[in-house]
């Protein structure tokens, strides 16, 4: 039975597709381990897309029509599973989303399962303005990725603003691949909003969080964050420390988080990791590639069948028992109940892997019943009495 999926192995997305794959090649392991699916053993068949949009309609289609895959597994992200998504709808063929956001949006496939624990800006946001809101903020400034997630994620969180009635002061998009954001800190900072919403991807992330240490973004700003991709990364993480204190951004899985088995899956994980030599936590992204797998196992054995159809209508109509919790899915494939969290790095210290082990640090703020601590603001207040 073999299983086929791009991912990114090198390129800027590297640092969460190579976890992503070590953690599937777990569950390939653990489901032989049973005996395999259908009395057939899995096997897994990656190529490396390099975290591109280009490279991926080939590899899904050398997957096809010449490894003669059983079932598909989407690239990492939105860019690059967006352009498979009219060729899956046209060939009948299921294909399990991985971490992509509205890439179902316009094409309605109704073969397609996100493992994505959110489904629109609200659930992926909300959690931000809210915080903002709470906090007195009024005004808001928007800097986005120009590219499709960063301006899917973008245009959902100005319609949260304007909802919530906020008064936009500067709002600016930016070609992938900028290296300079210090005049665009300059303007934020002129601006004077109350909160600053940023959707960037791992390698501007870093340099966004450079820049606000560099210039800063004024007293003003309550809140700061919301769409930062990368900043779950534990290579980031460690790069950045004491950096990254006060930072409101959204989040998947942080250690105080409790699902049944995710602790025990970690534990396997972390001694791969260090054999790999990939992410050594692997909290953001490799559970919820994992449970990629269990979902696949559970509709596999429960239909005897490795038929697209049959294994989506399982999947539509039951609840599936992964390690980052219970998972039902929407009529567009995306989660019924999303889980994403906001969390403010709060006491992070500089050069120690280890302090993200322990709760707290990265601190969840919202939602409620899974809080563990208030949030600290203004941002400016907040970054810099962590650094002394």
């Amino acid at each position: 039975m073999k299983i086929g999926l791009s991912i990114a192995q090198t390129g800027p997305l590297a640092a969460s597709g190579r976890p992503a794959l070590v953690a599937l090649r777990m569950w390939v392991e653990d489901v032989n381990a049973r005996g395999g699916l259908l009395g057939r053993p899995a096997e897994l068949v990656a190529y490396d897309d390099q975290g591109s949009a280009s490279t991926t309609p080939a590899i899904y289609a050398k997957l096809l029509e010449l490894d003669r895959v059983d079932l598909l597994i989407a690239p990492y992200g939105t860019a690059a599973t967006a352009p498979l998504m009219g060729m899956v709808k046209s060939r009948g063929k299921l294909l399990m989303g991985n971490f992509s956001f509205q890439v179902n949006h316009v094409v309605k496939h109704d073969l397609w399962f996100n493992n994505a624990p959110w489904n629109d800006a609200e659930s992926f946001s909300g959690g931000f303005f809210r915080m903002g809101l709470a906090l007195g903020a009024r005004s808001v400034a928007f800097l986005a990725a120009d590219n499709q997630f960063g301006q899917a994620l973008a245009d959902g969180a100005r319609e949260l603003a304007r909802q919530a009635g906020q008064n936009v002061l500067y709002d600016q998009n930016y070609p992938p691949g900028t290296t300079d954001f210090s005049p665009m800190m300059r303007a934020i900072r002129g601006a004077r909003a109350d909160m600053v919403f940023v959707v960037s991807y791992p390698a501007e992330s870093v340099l966004i969080v450079r820049a606000v240490g560099e210039i800063g973004v004024g007293a003003s700003v309550k809140v700061f964050g919301g769409g930062m991709v990368g900043l779950q990364y534990t290579t980031i993480m460690e790069s950045l420390g004491s950096a990254l204190n006060g930072i409101l951004n959204y989040n998947t899985y942080v250690p105080g988080m409790r699902y049944e088995g995710i602790d025990e899956f970690l534990s396997r994980y972390s001694k791969r990791a260090l054999q790999a030599k990939v992410d050594a936590l692997g909290f953001y992204h490799p559970p919820f590639v994992y449970a990629i797998g269990q979902v696949l196992e559970q509709a596999i054995r429960a239909t005897r069948s490795l038929e697209d159809r049959a294994i989506a209508g399982y999947l539509r109509a039951n609840q599936l028992n992964t390690i980052v919790g219970p998972i039902r899915y929407r009529a567009d494939g995306e989660w019924a109940q999303p889980r994403v969290v906001t969390t403010q790095f709060q006491g992070v210290r500089d050069r120690n892997v280890e302090q993200f082990r322990t709760p707290g640090i990265q601190a969840i703020v919202f939602p409620e019943d899974l809080k563990n601590a208030r949030p600290k603001a203004p941002f400016e207040a907040a970054r810099t009495a962590a650094r002394s």
